[in-house]
């Protein structure tokens, strides 16, 4: 039965290839839709224009090129594949073929028919849900100014998988390799990052591009969560300090609050001009609280700084609708007046409640200043899928109008008890 089931895919190739591209790309379609999105329901038409591309595209035509195409211009690739290692090694021809194999794959097959197949499966999944027109020509633009970020993502990931598929994949093998790599892709993904609703498209069909590889260099972030709710059982303060800037302020005002019992959680500190601003949370155990406030006041090294402090109350239960979900708003761009004004109007005209604001000017890699906005905000509404995606198209409009590098929208699942 066995060595029946293990010739499958040596007599029937083309088959094979096709029904474990489909099965896969099916499969990561729902494993994105309830692990990354969250959803109670499966879009089931969605996912049956993702199964048709991994059917058509990944099945078929990458069978067409991988098998037929490459086995023609490459005629010892199988005879190639089949040897030892220490035979492949020998066989500098073979070798050169394999190289060739790659090149041609990665520099010409993927930026060439790949990834415009893929934006524009992507463009009609994406307004088939919204009930608008598909734009094509708009999502080929999208992939000219996402071209090389995507490539390069792309070659991270896939010369690697390529240069062992051309080397030691059958040629039966070599789809199936190819499903493999990008099923195993999309569940890092979604197992490391959970919630990112702008980038959820990016990863639908296991393809790898650049705005997936961000999903997953952001996927160690954690969203912002207020230090009031990570203790219970102790007293917060908020301290704020503002002072001419001298060496050693942090050292002197740190050690301080530890000698008398005070732990530093969120905090932030910065030269501004000549002035050393100071901004924290601290926690401290409550009957020790009364006299670390009284200890920092009256340190007389510390008096230049203007040091003040305030008692932090948790809100009452039942007071305020707790959050259900958190939204991580990050934009970048030219530096102009209003533009931090014009985003937070936006947030506060979604009905979103913000929790952290964060701004600070970083270099482009072109040298050029880019004025960066990070909000963490949540909301007591469980939006719906389609509530998610007016806002997502809210934000994108907002990011032609402020003319903005970057506009990402990360989605958390909350729970937040104070």
């Amino acid at each position: 039965m066995l060595s029946r089931l293990a010739q499958i895919p040596i007599q029937h190739p083309f088959a094979f290839g096709m029904t474990i591209s489909t099965v896969k790309t099916s499969l990561c379609d729902i494993l994105v839709q309830k692990v990354i999105e969250k959803r109670k329901n499966i879009d089931w038409r969605r996912n049956a224009a993702f199964s048709t591309f991994g059917f058509f595209y990944l099945g078929g035509v990458q069978y067409g090129l991988y098998v037929k195409v490459f086995g023609r211009l490459f005629p010892g690739a199988a005879s190639f594949a089949a040897k030892s290692l220490r035979d492949k090694v020998k066989d500098v021809s073979g070798s050169m073929n394999v190289l060739k194999q790659v090149i041609l794959d990665q520099v010409v097959h993927h930026p060439l028919l790949y990834f415009p197949a893929f934006y524009c499966t992507k463009e009609l999944v994406m307004s088939s849900s919204s009930s608008s027109s598909p734009d094509f020509i708009g999502c080929l633009k999208t992939y000219r100014e996402n071209m090389w970020e995507d490539l390069i993502a792309l070659w991270e990931i896939w010369v690697p998988s390529a240069l062992i598929n051309f080397a030691f994949m059958p040629m039966w093998g070599r789809i199936p390799w190819v499903a493999a790599t990008s099923g195993l892709w999309t569940c890092v993904l979604s197992a490391m990052r959970g919630g990112s609703i702008s980038d959820a498209e990016e990863i639908m069909g296991g393809a790898v591009t650049g705005g997936s590889v961000v999903v997953m260099k952001r996927s160690f972030d954690e969203f912002f969560l207020s230090p009031m709710a990570l203790d219970k059982n102790m007293s917060h303060i908020c301290i704020s300090a503002s002072g001419i800037d001298k060496v050693g302020w942090v050292a002197l005002l740190t050690n301080e609050l530890a000698a008398n019992g005070g732990n530093v959680t969120h905090s932030k500190m910065l030269r501004m001009g000549s002035e050393f601003a100071i901004l924290m949370h601290v926690s401290v155990d409550p009957k020790l609280k009364k006299q670390l406030v009284v200890n920092l006041l009256s340190n007389e090294d510390l008096e230049p700084l203007h040091i003040r402090t305030s008692s932090l109350k948790r809100r009452v239960t039942g007071t305020y609708a707790p959050a259900v979900l958190g939204f991580r708003i990050h934009s970048s761009g030219d530096d102009r007046p209003g533009m931090l004004a014009t985003v937070a109007e936006t947030v506060c005209g979604m009905g979103l409640n913000i929790e952290n604001i964060n701004t600070e000017i970083k270099g482009r890699q072109d040298g050029t200043p880019a004025f960066h906005i990070t909000i963490d905000c949540c909301t007591s509404q469980d939006w719906d899928e389609q509530h998610r995606h007016d806002m997502i198209k809210v934000f994108k409009s907002l990011e032609k109008k402020l003319k903005l590098d970057t506009m990402d929208i990360q989605l958390v699942p909350l729970n937040l008890e104070e």
